[in-house]
């Protein structure tokens, strides 16, 4: 019996593990999968930039772009399917969006509110 004919059991037992059963009933998103795929880049890049503030002791910065990348994270949530976002979609979109939003603009309300240091 040839590889193609036999059916993957653990492939489809995956998928079926790695789907977010909060977003079961939850149509596509419109936005391409190369898009979305751009935009979950996007922050992670902005967690790369996050690194280097942090690293460079600019606290603040980095505190300020955490901010901002959760806030990115927020708003991609709603056209970003759960399969691209991965470990990054935990419950509904609502809930995510409404949590990340929330984070964010904590962090970056801290990170402003905060006087620098010497002042």
């Amino acid at each position: 019996m040839s590889s193609e004919l036999r059916p993957d059991p653990l492939g489809t037992a995956r998928e079926r593990l790695l789907d977010n059963p909060h977003d079961a009933h939850v149509a596509p998103s419109a936005v391409s999968r190369p898009i979305q795929r751009v935009l979950v880049a996007l922050f992670v890049g902005l967690l790369i930039v996050v690194a280097l503030f942090i690293g460079m002791d600019r606290w603040r910065r980095g505190t300020f772009t955490l901010g901002v990348a959760m806030l990115w994270l927020a708003s991609i949530r709603w056209v970003v399917d759960s399969d691209i976002l991965g470990v990054l979609s935990v419950r509904s979109r609502k809930f995510d969006s409404a949590f990340c939003a929330a984070v964010g603009a904590l962090i970056v309300w801290l990170a402003v509110s905060v006087d620098p240091l010497g002042s």
